[in-house]
């Protein structure tokens, strides 16, 4: 991550349009004063690859769920995780799923957290903030 940029983005990966609406929300009742980019499939983040080599600015932070149309976000931590010049970016998985099966393989495939998403919005307010507080406060990125 270029030391030059600030407050880079954080990258949203989901599919659903009411968890994204609820993350959005979330993280605008927190004040973020990243910018979220929203992915609406796994295609779409692999996609973001080009984009960053580009020039495009690295997020801090992404944000993935698992299941999603095209290609789900167990194959798109595996091909970011692989990649020689992006596999740095931290990556929390955000699901639905708390199964242990899923758990297990995204921590194997390099995950940095992995979090099951809350039902109720102001308990995801709280996942917010503390996402925002590591990200952004206390976790030192590579410049």
């Amino acid at each position: 991550m270029s030391a030059n940029y600030k407050n880079p983005p954080i990258l949203l990966v989901e599919d659903n349009p009411m968890d994204i609406d609820l993350t959005l929300r979330a993280f605008k009742k927190r004040n973020l004063i990243n910018a979220i980019q929203v992915d609406r499939d796994g295609a779409e983040a692999l996609g973001r690859i080009d984009k960053w080599d580009a020039g495009e600015q690295q997020p801090i932070v992404i944000l993935l769920d698992l299941n999603m149309p095209k290609v789900d976000g167990l194959e798109v931590l595996k091909i970011i995780k692989e990649h020689p010049k992006y596999c740095t970016i931290p990556i929390v998985v955000l699901t639905s799923s708390s199964d242990s099966t899923d758990i297990e393989k995204a921590y194997k495939l390099g995950a940095n957290s992995y979090i099951v998403k809350p039902v109720n919005f102001d308990k995801f307010v709280e996942v917010a903030a503390q996402i925002e507080l590591y990200w952004n406060a206390l976790n030192k990125p590579i410049d």
